[in-house]
């Protein structure tokens, strides 16, 4: 037994403990905030980029409104008849969510917003003050969604997995033992990581036995590896009483009427879910939904720019192809071919939106070249052999009557060729380093370039280069 101080001390630390669980909290919250912003401002999209991407770009604005606003999500799954609507509405206190007889009555994604307010519950004023994320403009937000199991029952299940991960508590509703179809559907909403209740919803159809049982086996054989037996809550949303009614002539009857719902235990649930974590839950959910819309952003946009790099390196392979093919020049060759693939690095960085000068383009071919090691020794011998060889029979045309020009051609295409390959690799490597974001990653840069290198087919390249320049060299 804690004496009066020793309890007072005690309280005094569990209060400095949640001050500062509530201050990392909201620290967490704006970062979260302010990373989004950023994400958003920062897309740097083409028009061509967009196309098919809308929905992602307003789904990541809908996020940031959703933090913005401290919009606590709460989404109700389950087959049809399990009574989804029902649990909503108990838990808002009114009837907004349809219900009926008939299976399959939601047929639409319905969201209402759930206002807490202290009389709600007894005794837990304070753990509702607490619930508020953001003040005045905090607010649960109640999801209710069709029967996974409806017709179309796969489009179903896709968009459940697709709500699963945007929202920040799950509620899975069952009326009884749980079937395949249900345990299958649970276990892909448990990929989705998101905290989830399983609620045995319609305990006032069952005597209280048959309850306990179905409870039991629940807990311990159906879902023991996916939910707690703390997330195992039991309710009755709109139960029915039977009672004895007299009419006028005296006559006993049976009367079914709807009873007071039983959803006291969720509700408590929910309340000290979200009071203990709830800032936290909104930001890490926000992050991770963001972070996997901004990969699908991402790739598009690489797969994209991927291609325009990939003719701009073709571009430019057969620009320094022909320059290095024409010019008699060795000292001219090497320098215009230099010129060439500093120009394929920097349009190469303005494609992908990163800020490079001349002399960082410079630099980072020397470092290109220096990696490359055997293409770019090779195409040095290759220009200064093939450049003597070129000159002399160029100097001999007009002795021979054009009888040289056949092999000075040849030359010339062999020697564009062996240019033409070593700036492919270069700009190669160069996009890689770019879609890295201007680095080279968690490896070296010798090891991005071979990698590069190894995956280059150089004959079919040069093959290619060669008779493209012979078509264009060839009188």
């Amino acid at each position: 037994m804690l004496s009066k101080e020793e309890a007072e001390n005690q309280a005094e630390l569990e209060q400095t403990l949640f001050s500062f669980e509530e201050i990392a909290a909201e620290l967490n919250y704006r970062k979260a905030q302010n990373s989004l912003r950023s994400l958003i401002g920062n897309i740097d999209l083409t028009a061509e980029e967009q196309t098919g991407l809308e929905s992602e770009i307003d789904r990541l604005s809908a996020m940031l409104d959703k933090l913005e606003q401290s919009v606590v999500q709460i989404a109700a799954f389950g087959m049809v008849g399990r009574g989804k609507s029902s649990v909503l509405n108990a838990l808002v206190g009114q009837d907004i969510f349809p219900t009926g007889a008939l299976h399959g009555v939601t047929r639409t994604i319905d969201t209402a917003n759930w206002q807490l307010a202290p009389e709600q519950i007894a005794n837990t004023a304070e753990n509702l003050q607490r619930l508020t994320i953001t003040g005045e403009r905090g607010q649960i937000q109640l999801i209710d969604t069709p029967g996974i199991d409806e017709v179309n029952g796969e489009a179903r299940e896709t968009l459940a997995c697709d709500l699963a991960k945007r929202v920040d508590l799950i509620l899975y509703i069952v009326s009884g033992d749980i079937t395949q179809v249900e345990y299958r559907a649970l276990s892909k909403l448990r990929e989705a990581g998101k905290p989830m209740l399983l609620v045995f919803n319609k305990i006032d159809q069952y005597p209280e036995a048959d309850r306990d049982a179905i409870y039991q086996k629940i807990k311990e054989e159906r879902v023991r590896e996916l939910i707690s037996p703390d997330e195992i809550i039991m309710v009755a949303a709109s139960p029915i009483e039977v009672r004895g009614v007299k009419d006028q002539a005296g006559n006993l009857k049976v009367q079914r009427i709807r009873g007071n719902p039983q959803i006291e235990s969720l509700k408590l649930k929910i309340l000290e879910l979200l009071n203990r974590e709830g800032k936290s839950l909104v930001a890490l959910n926000s992050m991770l939904f963001a972070d996997e819309v901004n990969e699908q952003i991402l790739q598009r946009k690489l797969v994209i720019r991927d291609r325009a790099a990939n003719e701009l390196i073709n571009k430019g392979m057969m620009v320094k192809a022909m320059t290095v093919a024409l010019n008699p020049v060795t000292a001219i060759d090497l320098f215009s071919g230099a010129i060439i693939d500093v120009g394929i690095i920097l349009s190469l960085s303005r494609l992908y939106g990163i800020t490079m000068t001349q002399s960082g383009a410079v630099e980072l071919l020397k470092n290109i070249a220096l990696s490359m090691g055997g293409i770019s020794a090779s195409e040095l011998v290759a220009t200064l052999g093939l450049s003597s060889i070129k000159g002399i029979l160029g100097l001999t045309i007009p002795a021979t009557g054009g009888l040289s020009l056949a092999p000075y051609l040849s030359v010339a295409i062999a020697q564009g060729g062996v240019a033409g390959v070593s700036s492919y690799a270069i700009g190669q490597v160069t996009k890689t380093y770019l879609a890295n974001g201007a680095s080279w990653g968690e490896q070296s840069p010798k090891t991005v370039v071979q990698k590069i290198l190894d995956s280059l087919d150089e004959r079919s390249i040069l093959n290619r280069i060669k008779s493209e320049l012979r078509a264009k060299l060839t009188p």
